[in-house]
């Protein structure tokens, strides 16, 4: 048999129900002051500094500084080092970094360079083309251009964005969005080759895109096929900026959840 519960004790204060805590990522710079990175800007200032010198010595070395600029290595140096050059002044001043859309859209444009360059021009004097068309043997200041242009500059890209930017900022929805420079530039070389003379010597920049020597239809379908393979370039990039570890392992003790840091 139970004691009766007295009527004279109040009423307890009902307890508040707890809801469970749900994990959340919080960028970093919410919850942390930037950080400067002197030694990623200082190479990435001389990245942009080599990219300059390639362009500087092919505009320097030429008698055609407009046909020079028409060159999609040249045109792409410039843009990485506009775009190397910005992301060094956020680096040194704790700013945040250059949307992945640019950066990224340099970094391919970059490797798509080389890749021409090195894979589908063929030896010896048209991979001197950045110069003179008519040259049949490089100089000193032409292969260091080339060398500069085509293969140092790339590389340097390509180890900055391993070496010194967090993996994952890239979206697979901009690779689309990367092809039309590309496709651009392609229906430019074939407009720029029926508005100039047909004896004109480098009316065609590139030997795989010559349309007197291939026929339109071959030259269109090799068209086709290097935006193609530039497309499937840029999904590479971004699944490699996915899956690939990442080089900055600051952690900040918050009591949160932090996403990698960015710079």
């Amino acid at each position: 048999m139970t004691a009766p519960i007295p009527r004279d004790i109040p009423e307890l204060p009902a307890i508040p129900r707890t809801h469970a805590l749900l994990p959340s990522s919080v960028p970093a710079s919410a919850v942390v002051p930037p950080v400067r990175r002197p030694l990623a800007a200082v190479l990435r200032l001389l990245l942009a500094g080599t990219a300059a010198t390639g362009v500087t010595l092919a505009l320097l070395i030429t008698d055609a500084p407009l046909r020079t600029l028409s060159h999609f290595s040249l045109q792409s140096n410039v843009l990485l080092a506009g775009v190397t050059l910005l992301s060094a002044r956020r680096a040194w001043s704790a700013r945040p970094p250059l949307p992945s859309a640019l950066t990224g859209a340099a970094l391919l444009y970059i490797t798509i360079t080389a890749l021409v360059y090195h894979l589908l021009l063929p030896d010896p004097a048209p991979r001197f083309l950045a110069t003179d068309p008519a040259a049949t043997s490089p100089t000193v200041w032409t292969t260091l251009t080339n060398h500069l242009l085509h293969t140092v500059t790339p590389v340097a890209a390509l180890l900055d964005w391993l070496l010194l930017t967090p993996p994952g900022r890239m979206r697979l929805r901009r690779a689309a969005t990367w092809m039309l420079y590309p496709t651009a530039y392609l229906l430019f070389l074939l407009l720029r080759a029926q508005l100039i003379t047909p004896t004109t010597p480098g009316r065609y920049l590139y030997p795989f895109l010559d349309a007197e020597a291939h026929g339109f239809k071959h030259t269109l379908a090799n068209a086709l096929l290097l935006g193609l393979a530039f497309y499937a370039l840029a999904v590479l990039l971004v699944t490699l900026d996915h899956v690939r570890p990442n080089p900055i392992r600051h952690r900040a003790k918050t009591g949160f959840r932090l996403q990698p840091p960015v710079g």
